[in-house]
């Protein structure tokens, strides 16, 4: 960041310096300083003025700070690993950390940059845990690992850390040009750093957003004590033809028996499925549950249609809803989801493919922000100050041997291979991870800056990483279960580096736009980085137990990708017939310009109630928006009524997480809930419903103030 600076000519020219006060509100504080300014007429372009100057001294890095921060990382990371294991998305932290951290530190009378501080650290683990839940679950669905538990925190650990320290160290070196650059327009870097100025708004925000992770913790909790319904099973008969179906025209034409039955799932009544579709709004909640209609209105009920009568019979005695129903679930798990692996394959290649020139633009600008990088001076203004070039590549350095020495371990685990292929394959690795890491988190902040870390497509370059190092490990010969961790082990890295990459220099365009010190703000994110990769193993590790990763419970569709590609390249065991199927299925959405085919075959890979809740949620959204529009308010009464809901359904978000998460280590340590019989009736879930949506609709309206009110800045998630 280039500073402003002060400057007045000496000896010839005497310039009338005069003494000015300037004034700095946020959140109720009136922050004075004095300023030495000049009548003189600069000989250059006045430059970027932040909005705490960087002569202006102001606690910053303080412990309350980054205490706040490191407990929001774990909070909010761990809130995202629940969401992202179950819907397959995670929800951008910026927000609700701006405000949290907001709303706490003025208790305190806190500066605006320790409120900076504060959200910088309290947001980074949230890409920590998208890195996290993309891959980590993969060694379990990949068959390395039998379970997620204690004897592989560590390895857990040690991947999600390296890769966070490696992406917050290639961000450090391209900082300063990518900040300054004028067409990364950062919209949700500029929406944070808007909230901070503006933060006499924050008590009331952070009121819609603490009741709200009350109410939705609440009604999750109730629905799983059975006080009413979570979901509902419907069955559905698919009549058999008398004659059977008659292939061809011909009386000797060979006959098919058909018949059976299906399952029709009713929303979950669930406050984080209806808060995630409310966020992405109408378009792309329809899209997902799309694919979940595809799936389930289609695909389960045609194949059951054919199988049915070639199944084995039903038991004598045995239930014919829970037969049926296991029926459905197995052609769904077994034939369906490949399918739409092979559609989230296509579908993360399209959007790699419409990315293209920004992609081809990050590359480029990744080598000649490194050099910039390095050819630039010492920074001698406090709000152009980063960690020291030196430490930066002493940390890379340090980096890429602690990973020669995990993959080694990964590789070597497999005992298939002689030693010189796991150095060669650790090495290689290694070299891969480095390499891709540093390019892909240039392309990660490039996107971010471009569009906003909320539509940073992490997945899809993790998915180019994974094919990349599995093709290198078939060349080297390097096969089998250490080829497999391997892989894996370079995708988890590079997927949490990249994640972290694009959330990192999304604040740190919010602190150049506030005027926060760049060195302090990585040095807070090497702590919250630590601190998410250390915790976040026992959120994965709950639900694991609890639930198991695959299951429809917790689906981890991203993580079943990675490890059916894995298995499949490196492995030699995919299921390669119905993965083409999905392929050419994600081809066909191109074609009929389908607008995120990924999104479509996410759809497919969700159990239909994730699905339904979260068009659900779009459609409050939508019917929100419409009565807001109806009523007659002015563009700021419009902003408010959109950042009302916003904090609602974050607020409902991660009160159902955090509370999902007790109930998954109560489940987990082979304790049973309450049961209520009050559940059983057909219409209680109905009532749970009508209350979420009740709430979702009349919280944000019910916000929009007065006419006269000045518009505050929108929260872009």
């Amino acid at each position: 960041m280039q500073a402003v600076r002060y400057t007045c000519k000496a000896a010839s020219t005497h310039a009338n310096v005069r003494r000015r006060k300037v004034h700095y509100h946020s959140q109720g504080r009136n922050d004075e300083v004095s300023l030495m300014s000049t009548q003189t007429i600069p000989t250059s372009p006045k430059k970027y003025q932040p909005y705490v100057p960087q002569h202006m001294e102001m606690r910053e890095f303080t412990f309350r700070a980054v205490f706040l921060g490191m407990l929001m990382t774990g909070i909010l990371g761990a809130a995202n690993a629940y969401l992202g294991l179950k819907a397959g998305m995670t929800i951008a932290a910026t927000y609700p950390a701006a405000v949290i951290g907001m709303s706490v530190l003025r208790l305190m009378k806190g500066s605006l940059l320790e409120e900076n501080i504060a959200r910088t650290v309290g947001a980074i683990g949230e890409s920590v845990a998208a890195g996290a839940v993309f891959t980590i679950p993969a060694f379990v669905l990949a068959g390395l690992w039998p379970s997620l538990g204690m004897g592989r925190y560590w390895q857990s650990v040690a991947l999600m850390g390296i890769g966070g320290l490696l992406g917050i160290l290639f961000v450090t070196l391209l900082r300063r040009v990518m900040v300054e650059d004028p067409e990364l327009p950062f919209p949700e870097s500029v929406a944070a750093s808007e909230i901070h100025k503006a933060g006499q708004q924050g008590s009331k925000a952070a009121k819609i957003l603490f009741a709200n992770m009350g109410f939705g913790a609440l009604m999750y909790f109730v629905s799983q004590i059975n006080v009413y319904w979570y979901t509902r099973n419907l069955l559905v008969n698919i009549p058999k033809m008398p004659a059977g179906l008659r292939l061809g025209r011909s009386t000797s034409s060979p006959v098919l028996a058909t018949g059976g039955m299906s399952t029709f799932t009713s929303p979950a009544v669930s406050p984080a499925y209806l808060g995630v579709g409310y966020i992405i709004g109408p378009r792309l909640a329809s899209l997902n549950f799309a694919g979940g209609v595809l799936a389930w209105g289609l695909l389960v009920p045609l194949l059951i249609y054919f199988l049915g009568p070639n199944l084995p019979a039903q038991a004598p005695g045995t239930d014919s809803a829970a037969y049926w129903s296991g029926v459905a679930f197995s052609v769904w798990f077994s034939i369906v989801r490949p399918i739409a692996v092979g559609g989230m394959l296509v579908g993360a290649g399209f959007t790699l493919f419409r990315m293209r020139a920004q992609l081809l633009a990050g590359m480029k600008r990744a080598v000649s922000d490194l050099k910039k990088s390095t050819e630039a001076h010492q920074a001698i203004d406090r709000t152009d100050r980063d960690l020291s070039a030196k430490a930066v590549f002493l940390g890379v350095g340090l980096v890429f041997l602690a990973m020669i020495g995990l993959y080694y371990f990964f590789i070597a685990g497999g005992h298939n291979l002689t030693s010189n292929k796991v150095i060669a394959g650790a090495v290689v690795a290694a070299a891969v991870m480095v390499v891709l890491g540093f390019f892909f988190a240039a392309v990660s902040g490039n996107l971010v800056g471009m569009i906003g870390s909320s539509n940073n497509p992490v997945s899809g370059l993790t998915l180019c990483t994974l094919l990349v190092a599995a093709l290198l490990m078939v060349a080297l010969g390097v096969s089998g279960i250490g080829g497999v961790a391997a892989v894996l082990g370079v995708a988890a890295v590079v997927c949490v580096s990249s994640a972290v990459a694009g959330e990192m220099l999304q604040d740190l365009k919010a602190g150049h736009i506030l005027g926060g010190t760049p060195s302090k703000m990585e040095v807070g994110d090497i702590f919250g980085t630590l601190v998410a990769s250390l915790v976040l193993f026992f959120p994965l590790m709950i639900l694991d137990k609890a639930y198991h990763f695959g299951s429809a419970a917790l689906p981890a569709p991203q993580a079943g990708l990675m490890a059916m590609l894995a298995q499949g390249i490196v492995g030699g065991n995919m299921a390669w017939p119905l993965v083409v199927v999905g392929i050419l299925l994600g081809f066909s959405m191109i074609l009929i310009e389908v607008k995120s085919p990924m999104l479509f075959s996410v759809g497919m890979y969700l159990p239909l109630e994730t699905t339904f809740a979260i068009f659900l949620g779009g459609v409050i959204r939508w019917f929100t928006d419409k009565l807001r529009d109806r009523r007659g308010y002015n563009d700021a009464q419009k902003a408010r009524v959109d950042n009302a809901g916003v904090l609602t359904a974050s607020g409902l978000i991660a009160g159902e997480a955090l509370c999902g998460l007790v109930i998954a280590a109560v489940v987990g340590s082979n304790h049973a809930l309450w049961h209520i019989g009050m559940g059983d009736a057909w219409f209680s879930g109905l009532i749970g419903m009508a209350l979420l949506i009740f709430v979702m609709i009349r919280v944000p309206l019910a916000n929009a103030g007065s006419p006269d009110e000045p518009a505050p800045p929108t929260a872009i998630m």
